[in-house]
């Protein structure tokens, strides 16, 4: 699938309107605590898909630690990632869908750096639960960084990437007592402009976390 096609015409939603409340231009989020919750074995047998939700806010503990499982620093020495990327390119960002704006996060400092202020969480899928529940990450290719690939690879490990990240997710929701649903079904075109991407950054998927609604 090309860029092109990723963006092809879909349902127009309603665009978000700027908040009026000043956002938060940086969260440092609190460093992950490691070496507690259930065995991964038994993540994997309570991981599922969710698509009811509360409003309650994740604390912030819970975003800290949701977005190091998904693409964090793991490896000081050189800069891994708890997730595969291609090179090493780390093609995937991760745009955190927050009442209060949408962050991109940044691994190296562990931190949600405001891209703009506007609750664009209605925007990112057609379901109803997306603009009620507290979070939605939105992961978005930077073809920029993939020149040096063949053109023809380019989709199908930034599309890897993006998948690991999204079963990191799932994996932490599932021991962390969260819920979370991965989600193809999205107006890119809307919501790049929404969040202010250039035309080489392209959202590919969302995912919702939240607390279920029936745990």
């Amino acid at each position: 699938m090309t860029t092109s096609q990723l963006l092809r015409y879909e349902p127009a939603v309603p665009a978000p309107a700027l908040l009026t409340q000043s956002a938060l231009t940086e969260i440092v989020l609190p460093q992950p605590v490691l070496g507690t919750g259930p065995a991964l074995t038994s993540a994997l047998a309570s991981r599922r898909s969710v698509r009811d939700f509360t409003a309650q806010a994740l604390t912030q503990q819970q975003l800290g630690e949701l977005l190091w499982a998904a693409d964090g620093v793991n490896r000081a020495a050189g800069g891994g990632r708890t997730a595969p990327s291609p090179h090493g390119v780390q093609e995937i960002d991760i745009y955190a869908a927050l009442p209060d704006g949408v962050y991109r996060y940044e691994p190296g400092t562990h931190s949600l750096k405001l891209k703009r202020a506007v609750d664009a969480r209605n925007l990112t899928g057609y379901q109803d639960f997306v603009g009620r529940a507290p979070l939605d990450l939105v992961y978005v290719v930077n073809y920029g960084r993939l020149l040096e690939m063949p053109a023809q690879q380019r989709d199908i490990f930034s599309a890897a990437t993006a998948g690991a990240i999204a079963q990191n997710v799932y994996l932490y929701c599932a021991s962390a007592g969260l819920g979370a649903v991965v989600r193809g079904w999205l107006n890119r075109r809307n919501l790049a402009e929404a969040i202010g991407l250039n035309e080489d950054e392209v959202p590919i998927l969302a995912q919702t976390v939240g607390v279920p609604a029936n745990p």
